[in-house]
């Protein structure tokens, strides 16, 4: 009798569960059983692979019970092994959920009797060094506002009524360098409220009033200990898509420190994190608009929208000339971009009128236009100073504004918008 082994064989997927049946039924003539790892996690082969084995050896008495049940241990313990090692390895990759997807949104639009249609918001604020409690010494907040955007029934205007007496502070002590609570932009991810903390790297699950941190984003590559400066989200393909200023990180002076800023993370419904390097990306973001290297281009606010199959962009500020500090504030912009999802191809146009000391900080669909109409917020700052935040709808395909920029109460920088 011949001795006999098991093989594993990754890159023999295609071979059919019947080939491998048939390979048990001649265990006596052939020295190695090749079992693909694509075969190993169907349920109906391991029954069908014992029951083969059984098979034969009530056939030929010749192979005698211990060498049948050893060729049975072997071939469980080769199928168990494969088994952890496919598992675990599908388990990493990115999007490979353990549950569906959980499509649910927390607002709902409300119908009036005149066709209008209403929608409740939701703002937060980045107070930037403000941010920390004025009284407790281990705590920082940032505060969520409310209002109710309408549109009316021809798509053509829309107001936004807010509710000052609704303002709710999220707390947390958790810090970097002093600094925390910097939030920067909301998402519905998951059946969830989420937001990101600028400072920390920290994402946030919102319920009920209460910041609960959901993970920790580090830095550029995921190799570094600095938290990673998140100022977008969206969601793609069921994940959470976690992006920063899209620039080079450098000295107050334009001096090129590194490129972190310019890496996105993925993150899973479960939790787990890819880094993936967007710095072409955002440089061809940039060139779409004539600009090139010194000039930058700093982003805060993007979208990816399910309808078109594209990347929005409506850029914080812009410049053909390097980045200074001191005039910085004085570059924003009313850009907004358009994307393919390989960025092969991006359009620009612009939004209304430029007030260059405004710049986009957040924007969402609004729900039911088919991603056509937007509203955004824009903020201004002085002195690194927030001196007051606004608000804009409009429809992008047709160029036209529904709601001019108003400011909304107080002088905070709103840095994220969602329905709810």
């Amino acid at each position: 009798m011949k001795p006999f082994g098991v093989q594993l064989l990754e890159n023999k997927g295609s071979q059919s569960i019947n080939n491998i049946l048939s390979q048990l039924g001649q265990l006596g003539d052939v020295d190695t059983l090749e079992i693909p790892l694509s075969a190993i996690i169907d349920t109906n082969f391991i029954c069908m692979a014992n029951l083969k084995i059984c098979t034969k050896m009530q056939k030929n008495d010749t192979y005698g019970l211990p060498t049948g049940s050893s060729i049975t241990v072997a071939v469980l313990i080769a199928i168990l092994c494969a088994s952890f090692i496919s598992l675990t390895r599908n388990m990493q990759k990115p999007g490979c959920h353990r549950r569906p997807y959980n499509m649910s949104q927390l607002g709902h639009e409300v119908l009036l009797a005149d066709g209008s249609r209403q929608f409740r918001i939701m703002v937060v604020t980045d107070l930037d060094k403000s941010s920390k409690h004025p009284t407790e010494e281990n705590l920082w907040q940032s505060f969520i506002e409310f209002g109710v955007l309408t549109v009316n029934k021809e798509y053509a205007e829309a107001s936004i009524k807010w509710n000052s007496n609704e303002q709710i502070p999220l707390y947390s002590t958790i810090a970097g360098g002093g600094r925390s609570m910097e939030l920067s932009d909301l998402v519905i991810f998951d059946g969830n409220l989420l937001s990101i903390d600028d400072r920390t790297g920290i994402i946030y699950r919102i319920e009920q009033g209460v910041a609960y941190p959901w993970i920790y984003l580090s830095d550029g590559a995921g190799n570094t200990t600095k938290g990673f400066k998140g100022e977008w989200m969206t969601v793609k393909n069921g994940n959470l898509y976690v992006g920063g200023l899209g620039k080079e990180w450098t000295t107050t002076k334009g001096v090129v420190i590194n490129e972190n800023p310019m890496w996105i993370k993925l993150v899973t419904p479960e939790g787990s994190v890819e880094h993936i390097n967007w710095v072409n990306e955002y440089k061809k973001l940039r060139s779409a608009v004539g600009i090139e290297w010194p000039g930058y281009m700093i982003h805060e606010s993007v979208q990816w929208s399910e309808i078109y199959k594209k990347w929005f962009f409506l850029p914080r500020r812009a410049s053909k000339l390097a980045y200074s500090e001191a005039e910085d504030e004085k570059r924003g912009t009313n850009y907004l971009l358009i994307a393919s999802e390989d960025f092969s191809n991006i359009k620009y146009q612009q939004i209304g009128p430029l007030s260059s000391a405004r710049g986009f900080s957040a924007f969402q669909f609004v729900p039911g236009t088919n991603d056509r109409i937007i509203v955004a917020l824009k903020s201004e700052e002085k002195d690194g100073f927030p001196v007051a935040s606004y608000v804009t709808v409009f429809n992008h395909e047709m160029g036209h504004v529904l709601l001019e920029e108003v400011p909304l109460f107080g002088k905070f920088k709103y840095e994220g918008i969602a329905f709810v």
